[in-house]
């Protein structure tokens, strides 16, 4: 019987267009249930799919410090959070929470 290999998957080589980009965030946002840490660690997944390096230079952060502050490990501030999106080449948007 022949070994089955698996790799690990990386849901940031699939994030190939802003749209994509945009949906990920958007189920991220829904299922994070007030976890910011978890909306960091999806940013994180999203700027690796564009390039860490290139989306640290837009937003003015570090390399290092971006991959630390997006890893899920800490609560990013919100001035981040915002710096990253726009990076990103996405828009924050709210509408109203049904009942």
């Amino acid at each position: 019987m022949a070994k089955t290999v698996t790799t690990k998957y990386d849901v940031a080589e699939h994030l190939r267009n802003p749209e994509e980009m945009a949906a990920y965030l958007e189920a991220c946002m829904e299922q994070a249930n007030g976890d910011a840490a978890f909306i960091a660690k999806a940013l994180g997944n999203i700027a690796r799919a564009k390039g860490m390096s290139q989306v640290a230079r837009e937003a003015g952060l570090s390399r290092e410090s971006l991959y630390k502050t997006l890893s899920g490990d800490r609560t990013p501030g919100f001035d981040t959070i915002l710096k990253v999106i726009s990076a990103l080449g996405l828009k924050l948007h709210a509408e109203a929470a049904s009942k």
